[in-house]
């Protein structure tokens, strides 16, 4: 058995989670696949609530180790990168948005701080620029949610006469679009 740390016990229980889905997550279950009691869990974590959101940071890796944008760099186009990073990590697993919803970033603020300034340095007003990644990330994460419960009900029923099947990539880049033109426009307005 590998030694049992804080990073072991996230490793099991994301792959835990990919297996079984969030609602199959559970302390109990994640115990015995790491081959220990219970109660040894919480050296780790004390509360589930604390697992949850390990699991979330440690889900959220590949998009945290995306680079942070470089001062001339058309914020346009890293805006919209910025944001399909985002839904491809959140895709990237079993109940990932279902998994993010709620989370505090703590972990994240100073990479997000960065964000910002770098969307005001290139022009964006600071509120407008906070809005906008505040609305992306709870679209993004709708979006998600909205595609995985879809994939994941294996309700195969059909959809009614003239109810065209979504398209969820077309649907968030179109989502997107919306967002950064709005954003565009207090650029323009300056």
């Amino acid at each position: 058995m590998t030694k049992m740390n804080r990073e072991t016990v996230i490793t099991e229980a994301l792959d835990l989670l990919d297996e079984v889905g969030l609602d199959g997550v559970s302390t109990r279950r994640l115990a015995k696949r790491l081959g220990v009691e219970q109660p040894s869990l919480y050296w780790y974590f004390r509360t589930k609530r604390d697992l949850l959101t390990a699991m979330a940071q440690a889900a959220m890796a590949p998009h945290a180790a995306e680079p942070l944008p470089e001062p001339g760099e058309d914020w346009h186009t890293w805006f919209l990168e910025n944001t399909r990073s985002f839904r491809r990590t959140l895709l990237a697993r079993r109940d990932g948005a279902r998994l993010h919803a709620g989370s505090r970033p703590t972990a994240d603020l100073d990479r997000i701080r960065r964000k910002m300034d770098f969307l005001v340095a290139s022009g964006v007003p600071e509120r407008p620029a906070q809005m906008a990644m505040l609305a992306s990330g709870r679209f993004t994460v709708g979006c998600v949610l909205e595609e995985q419960a879809e994939t994941g009900a294996g309700d195969t029923a059909e959809l009614p006469p003239g109810v065209p099947e979504i398209d969820h990539e077309s649907a968030f880049e179109a989502g997107l679009a919306l967002i950064t033109g709005g954003l565009a426009r207090h650029v323009d307005a300056q």
